[in-house]
């Protein structure tokens, strides 16, 4: 928020100066960005008076003036402005005058005619980009007053950067409040005197959305005179703080948002036609706004409505068809408190951005309206003239805010310094706040512009920001330090990336908002939590997995030349509406050669294999079951779900072909997807015997049903093997020659070893015969002759 220091001094003056002021409101929570001066520097620059204006006697373009600087004797000055006029106050620069520029004002001939100084621009002394002649200052501008002091130009623009929690500050007099609390200088409150009414008339208003429309002011103003002109002074005002002055009647809603932060819309009334209702719209209603863009209102969106149709976007932005123009002379002026729940995004759905809804979406004091309706009422009638009718209030007032509960010995302890009751009343009482002392606790209750205080810590917050952070004893922790526990049945992250990183993968973390598009490209069916204000478009659902992540990094590396890829993240997936589960999850992609580009090794793909060969690699000491399978985003046909311990722990594929055409790769990406809970599980080391003894091999080769997949084989085998056999592993598969149609061989390598003597023939030979008899019997494998 930019606005004028000397705006916020005409409320609460404190004895600091710009820096001091800045530096205290900036320790308190309202960082200050930027305070520059309003005008560069110059000098012996002073409101003068042109009494004549004769043509150049050598020039065409150029006369020469007759100025009063408030001297005994007139000045001659030659002028090209094309509106120097006999009459007209504007800017002189004296002779010896230093302008923005290092520019300096001599006495000179111009065409053998002397120039005693120079008649200025705006743009000469800095003050605005307009050059369309001279500078014109109203008619009752003091002739010879400094210009600086006439203008006010010593005064300076502060900016604050402001903390959605603090909407109470989005005005000149929260920050007062805000800088009284602070500094403890005395505020003066803006006249918010009730206008008495001079007229019955009333427009009727009607709220149909209480929660979204609490309490809605409006009043009836009449014969306001069309052809008034903002002050001046206001003008400034408006311009300092950003807003530039449009109409005398807009300018003083304006005035009132930035003075008091209560957002206000003015109507002109004969183009009002029934009574004021505020309500949810209706599908296909259409509104023509003040920015000359016409909107389709989504269903459910607030309005303010009149008997033809929506007047206004309520909270956000007023309708052209009923807006206040320079032939306007009744007025319907509104001041109403919208919630911040209902207008949270609205503004942002129809791609606006205004005041009025910046405020409403951090909160506005419920109580504002009336006060503001008054404030603008005044100014209106000193402005404009006309008779005001009596104020209309639909809606109820706001609720006294819950007591908070607070120990100050608490506030202590946590603070960490000692802090009297006496001071931290004082505090409470420069912030408003109210107070009531039972036994050893207080309860205070927060003003109905303080929403950010909730709980009892938010009290404490506010003893240490107003006693001043800088203040606080910068005291060492005590504690004792020892190492946290680490479960040794659980791999933590570091080692699981780690291990991914020495395999060459790099962790990326992505966006867990994503398009909805992308999440139905990689999981169609599912459902995916939609977010209800969106920071962007293309970021509106929660993802359902890392895919869609992964593939928008695939595709900006790719765009930015970077054809070999290997990446992974560790990140929460949302499961969707109807689910509350948030799993961490493990994925990766990798793309490109399967090596980097070497002399040692051609270039070739990266394979299913390559990936399958880190998955092995990062499961170990654990096994993991490769299963076929299909997933919506992977190629049929190679495509695995990985199982560990009976349980599904995720997949490993490449990308459908599909999806390959549609993101329009060159080549086809292999990713993966892991439960990190099942990933992070491992066994506790146990201590095994080592033997003595030799171990003896037998190679056992079976047929079975060619559709019987090997893993399901081992698996089984595995689990039921006699206790000398320590190994059991596949090393060929053949079908061909010598096995039948439909069949395929499989050659097993068995391993057997005793810890306390060598195996007899009868031994081995009983073991085997067991391991294929148990084939024979779960698969119908028999031996291969």
């Amino acid at each position: 928020m930019q606005f004028s220091e000397a705006w916020l001094r005409s409320l609460v003056n404190p004895k600091l100066d710009t820096d001091q002021l800045c530096h205290l409101m900036t320790m308190a929570g309202l960082e200050v960005e930027e305070a520059v001066p309003v005008a560069p520097a110059f000098d012996q620059v002073v409101v003068a008076e042109i009494l004549s204006a004769e043509k150049h006697p050598n020039a065409d373009r150029l006369q020469v003036c007759s100025v009063n600087v408030g001297g005994a004797e007139p000045l001659q000055i030659v002028c090209g402005a094309p509106n120097a006029r006999a009459g007209l106050k504007t800017a002189c620069a004296m002779v010896g005058a230093e302008l923005p520029g290092e520019f300096k004002i001599k006495q000179a001939k111009v065409r053998s005619v002397e120039s005693f100084g120079m008649l200025c621009s705006a743009r000469e002394l800095g003050i605005s980009d307009a050059a369309e002649g001279i500078m014109e200052l109203p008619a009752d501008a003091a002739v010879g007053l400094p210009l600086r002091q006439y203008l006010d130009l010593d005064d300076r623009l502060i900016t604050i950067k402001m903390t959605p929690n603090r909407g109470d500050c989005l005005s000149i007099q929260g920050i007062a409040r805000e800088v009284a609390a602070i500094s403890g200088s005395a505020a003066h409150p803006v006249d918010c005197t009730p206008v008495a009414a001079e007229l019955a008339d009333t427009l009727a208003v009607e709220i149909a959305a209480q929660d979204a429309c609490p309490v809605y002011c409006g009043r009836v103003i009449r014969g306001i005179d069309a052809g008034a002109r903002t002050p001046d002074w206001m003008v400034r005002r408006l311009q300092r703080g950003g807003i530039r002055a449009i109409h005398p009647v807009v300018d003083v809603t304006n005035y009132v948002l930035l003075e008091l932060g209560e957002p206000m819309h003015a109507f002109d009334l004969a183009k009002v036609s029934g009574a004021i209702r505020v309500r949810p719209a209706s599908a296909g209603e259409r509104l023509a706004l003040l920015n000359d863009q016409t909107i389709e209102l989504a269903e459910g969106t607030l309005v303010i409505a009149d008997g033809t149709g929506p007047v206004a976007l309520a909270g956000i932005m007023g309708g052209a068809a009923s807006a206040v123009s320079d032939t306007t002379v009744d007025l319907f002026l509104e001041a109403a408190h919208f919630t911040p729940d209902n207008l949270a995004g609205r503004a942002r759905a129809y791609g606006l951005s205004t005041d009025s809804s910046h405020r409403f979406e951090r909160g506005v004091d419920p109580a504002l309206p009336a006060a503001a309706m008054e404030r603008a009422t005044r100014l209106i009638l000193d402005i404009c003239g006309g008779q005001a009718g009596p104020v209309t209030v639909v809606g109820a007032a706001p609720a006294r805010r819950a007591a908070i509960r607070f120990r100050p010995k608490r506030a202590r302890r946590l603070l960490g310094m000692a802090v009297d009751d006496s001071e931290m009343c004082a505090i409470f009482v420069r912030l408003g706040l109210d107070m009531e002392a039972d036994g050893h606790e207080w309860q205070v209750t927060p003003p109905s512009y303080r929403f950010d205080l909730a709980i009892e810590v938010d009290l404490i917050e506010e003893i240490a920001r107003v006693k001043g952070y800088d203040n606080l004893p910068a005291v060492l922790p005590s504690t004792t330090a020892a190492m946290t526990e680490l479960a040794e049945g659980r791999r933590g992250r570091a080692e699981v990336t780690a291990r991914l990183i020495d395999l060459g993968w790099q962790e990326v973390v992505t966006y867990s908002f994503i398009d909805s598009k992308q999440q139905a490209m990689v999981a169609s069916g599912a459902e995916p939590i939609a977010l209800v204000n969106p920071i962007a478009s293309q970021m509106g659902v929660m993802r359902g997995n890392l895919m869609p992540g992964l593939l928008a990094t695939l595709r900006h590396n790719l765009n930015h030349g970077q054809e070999r890829l290997r990446i992974f993240e560790l990140g929460r997936c949302f499961l969707g509406t109807g689910s509350d589960q948030q799993p961490l999850r493990l994925g990766g992609l990798a793309y490109g050669s399967a090596r980097p580009e070497q002399w040692g090794e051609g270039a070739r793909a990266v394979d299913f294999f390559d990936v399958k060969a880190d998955m092995e690699a990062l499961i170990w000491p654990l096994a993991a079951d490769y299963a076929k399978a299909e997933h919506a985003a992977l190629h049929p046909g190679q495509c695995a779900r990985l199982g560990l311990g009976g349980r599904t722990i995720g997949w490993l594929g490449a990308l459908h072909p599909r999806l390959v055409q549609q993101l329009g790769l060159s080549r086809t990406p292999i990713l993966f997807e892991l439960d990190w809970d099942a990933l992070a599980a491992r066994g506790l080391p146990a201590y095994r015997t080592v033997s003595r003894f030799p171990a003896v091999r037998r190679d056992l080769a079976v047929v079975v049903d060619g559709s019987i997949a090997v893993g399901d084989i081992l698996s089984a085998a595995r689990a039921v093997l006699p206790a000398l056999v320590t190994e059991l592993a596949l090393f060929d598969v053949y079908q061909g020659k010598g096995v039948p149609d439909g069949k395929k061989s499989l050659a097993f390598k068995m391993l057997l070893q005793d810890t306390e003597k060598t195996l007899t023939d009868t031994e081995i030979e009983n073991a085997v015969s067991e391991v294929l008899a148990y084939l024979s019997q779960r698969f119908g494998a028999t031996l291969r002759s």
